[in-house]
């Protein structure tokens, strides 16, 4: 789908959602035949024409101002992300006169080290903007899964949580976790809308999962920066933990996710139980094979 199309359809998600009401629209007393705000109102609330509006929801308007779409943003009610996601998806896209082979992502040395420091106190790895894992410690392969055990272009936390039956089991709150990265990976796309393995992975999580296709229509937009996930863990139970995701300055689109239990709490105290049982060199990890630390392992091309 082309990205001026992209765009139209986030307007009308975003229009369809927000009610006359919460925009602070009167009541006309008229009958209404569409969910949530005409395009006249919207284009009234933004200060723009009508006629003005609709080109930009049809993609005909190619070069539209920030102070327009800034506009829109507030007319819409869009948070952070979502506006965002509207300037990427508004922003015009150059002609390339061919593909780039696409640079290999590898977490450096240093970064290894800190997950390896990490590794007997929290589960800790990095992702890259498709959430390929380029690197996770021991702790939180034995928590989630192996992924060096996997293929290289299999390394992916949104894979895993999308389209791995066993992602089902471990996580209580599946769904909640699932339609979040399904938002993550819609506010990616509109940044990197020609990435062909972001493409490849979230065409076959719209075919492959009944409801992933529905959160895609949807069009919400979310980063994955923090929050609360729940695991029925196969060998210490059941686990409550927090989650941050933390930029890596130095390393363009490379993050940090670590996860962290209550003090004190009954998951702290199973989370280390898990750290000492998937201890490197020492212990199975929770797929049953025995896994060192490898501070070279990363994404590779196959």
């Amino acid at each position: 789908m082309e990205q001026n199309a992209e765009l139209g359809d986030f307007l009308r998600a975003r229009r369809a959602r927000l009610s006359p009401a919460d925009a602070g629209v009167a009541p006309s007393g008229a009958t209404r035949r569409v969910p949530g705000l005409r395009r006249e109102e919207v284009a009234h609330l933004a200060g723009v024409s009508p006629d003005y509006y609709t080109r930009l929801e049809q993609g005909r308007h190619p070069n539209v101002s920030e102070a327009v779409l800034d506009a829109v943003a507030r007319a819409l009610r869009l948070d952070d992300d979502e506006r965002a996601h509207l300037l990427d998806l508004a922003r015009p896209r150059t002609a390339r006169p061919g593909r780039r082979p696409e640079r290999v992502q590898r977490a450096r040395p240093e970064v290894h080290r800190m997950l390896e420091v990490l590794n007997g106190v929290t589960p800790a790895f990095v992702a890259n903007h498709r959430q390929d894992v380029l690197a996770a410690n021991p702790l939180a392969r034995a928590l989630i899964t192996d992924w060096d055990a996997l293929p290289y272009r299999e390394r992916n936390f949104a894979r895993y949580v999308l389209l791995d039956p066993a992602a089902r089991a471990l996580y209580l709150n599946w769904e909640e976790v699932a339609e979040r990265v399904v938002a993550d990976l819609r506010l990616v796309s509109g940044r990197h809308p020609d990435d062909t393995r972001l493409n490849e992975l979230i065409g076959e999580a719209v075919v492959k999962v009944p409801e992933c296709a529905g959160w895609w229509r949807s069009h919400r937009v979310a980063v994955c920066a923090h929050g609360t996930q729940r695991f029925q863990h196969p060998v210490v139970g059941e686990l409550t933990l927090h989650h941050e995701t933390l930029a890596l300055p130095s390393d363009p689109h490379q993050t940090v996710c670590v996860y962290t239990a209550e003090p004190g709490s009954a998951s702290a105290e199973a989370l280390a139980l898990l750290a000492s049982w998937s201890a490197p060199d020492t212990a199975p990890d929770a797929r049953g094979a025995s896994r060192a630390y490898r501070p070279d392992d990363g994404v590779r091309p196959e």
